[in-house]
């Protein structure tokens, strides 16, 4: 208690900055989730898509971030070992930070898309086992997150190559490209408009005050669905197009359909990214702050202070203006060939995985969704489509995730000890 009483102040602001790498951490690497596609597929620049990513990141973290946080991420601690020593969820927590943020900040510099959420919560399950006791963690909750590794992507991949079929069935692999576009485009519009509307509900609005009932998110993301449909149908009826042209025409103008459906979609990913993962990077900082200030008091939830949530949305910004254009690079050109229609796919299947996921409680981690709705659209193509090479360097960064985080905590949690408490 005293070295809280005593160090407080110090604590907060160590807290901070260190909060402010991890949010950085989260901008480098996971924003390509949402952009890599797009990317990849020549919808957007790496400028235009930086530029739209850091707007909707932004306002996702900002407006839906949320005013109150769980002070424990994910519940993988349990804080009745902390109760007589506070300080050491205080210290916790910066080291997890710290090590969470330098192991990102090195992974977006390699360009590999790992998960922010698996890195923050390897970095506290090592230093609650090893620094207080091994019985402070809920191992079945980090056996469903391990297993999250194989499901998410799985799901998403297995979705992506559905979705990638059925548009080579049904307008790429026709006589009439165009004219089957024109049928068919407005139904996966409507799926997107469904699928992102969810998203939205679920991960976004939630977190200012509008907390919908499923029945009404549902009714309301139908009905978002149904006119984006219609509002589709009369845009496409309205690009003018010469039937006699050669298919190569045909193909070109199918795609570049897709590409506008494709900006729409990841500008719906963003949002929903930055309003579910700045959690990883203010839930900690939340905790520290909630213990400093109620003067060693653990709570469940920690209302957050004004400061928290545009220091996590800058970081994000951060992050993602100086080293995003690294992993945007892995995801949209390194694992397979992407052309807006493919990209689309991806995309959708993964914002799918996102609300599958939601709704079944199932632990998600947006890279590895990603990462395996790109691959299922490549596996369409044939395993030679996909750059294996690419593909181990991903698969081996997300095995060394969890015990790098945890390494790094440990000794960043000794060290702090060591520090403040002598």
């Amino acid at each position: 208690m005293d070295i809280i009483n005593t160090y407080g102040d110090i604590l907060i602001i160590v807290a901070a900055v260190v909060g402010f790498l991890m949010a950085w951490g989260i901008g480098a690497n996971d924003v390509a989730n949402a952009m890599g596609t797009s990317v990849g597929s020549k919808a957007l620049t790496i400028k235009q898509a930086i530029f739209i990513a850091m707007v909707f990141e932004f306002a996702g973290a900002y407006l839906a971030g949320g005013e109150v946080t769980s002070t424990i991420r994910k519940g993988i601690i349990d804080s009745a070992f902390f109760v007589d020593s506070p300080e050491l969820l205080v210290f916790g927590m910066i080291a997890s930070l710290l090590a969470a943020g330098l192991w990102l900040a090195l992974a977006s510099y390699l360009g590999w898309p790992v998960s922010t959420t698996h890195s923050i919560i390897g970095a506290i399950v090592g230093f609650a086992a090893v620094g207080v006791s091994a019985d402070a963690v809920e191992w079945s909750k980090v056996a469903g997150i391990v297993g999250s590794w194989v499901i998410t992507p799985a799901i998403s991949g297995f979705i992506a190559f559905l979705i990638f079929n059925s548009a080579q069935k049904l307008i790429f692999n026709t006589d009439s490209p165009f004219d089957n576009a024109k049928r068919y485009v407005p139904f996966y519009m409507m799926l997107a408009g469904f699928v992102l509307a969810l998203v939205t509900i679920k991960k976004g609005l939630k977190h200012v005050g509008l907390d919908l009932s499923s029945e009404m998110g549902f009714t309301l993301a139908i009905l978002i669905a149904v006119s984006v449909g219609l509002l589709g149908r009369v845009a496409i009826n309205r690009i003018k197009f010469d039937p006699e042209s050669d298919k190569e025409m045909h193909y070109n103008n199918v795609e570049k359909v897709f590409a506008v459906l494709m900006v729409v979609t990841a500008c719906c990913m963003a949002f929903a990214h930055g309003s579910n993962d700045v959690a990883n990077a203010i839930g900690p900082l939340a905790a520290v702050v909630s213990v400093v200030n109620s003067g060693g008091e653990i709570a469940k939830k920690a209302a957050l202070a004004w400061w928290i949530l545009p220091l996590g949305g800058l970081g994000i910004v951060a992050g993602l203006a100086l080293f995003g254009h690294r992993v945007i690079k892995t995801i949209g050109n390194g694992i397979t060939h992407l052309t807006p229609s493919r990209g689309f796919a991806a995309e959708l299947a993964a914002a799918s995985t996102v609300v599958i996921a939601s709704g079944t409680g199932l632990p998600i981690s947006t890279t590895q969704t990603l990462v395996g709705a790109v691959l299922g659209v490549g596996m369409a193509r044939g395993i030679a489509a996909l750059n294996l090479s690419v593909v181990r360097n991903i698969v081996v960064s997300w095995v060394i995730t969890l015990p790098v985080g945890a390494g790094l905590s440990i000794m960043f949690f000794f060290m702090l000890k060591g520090i403040f408490a002598g």
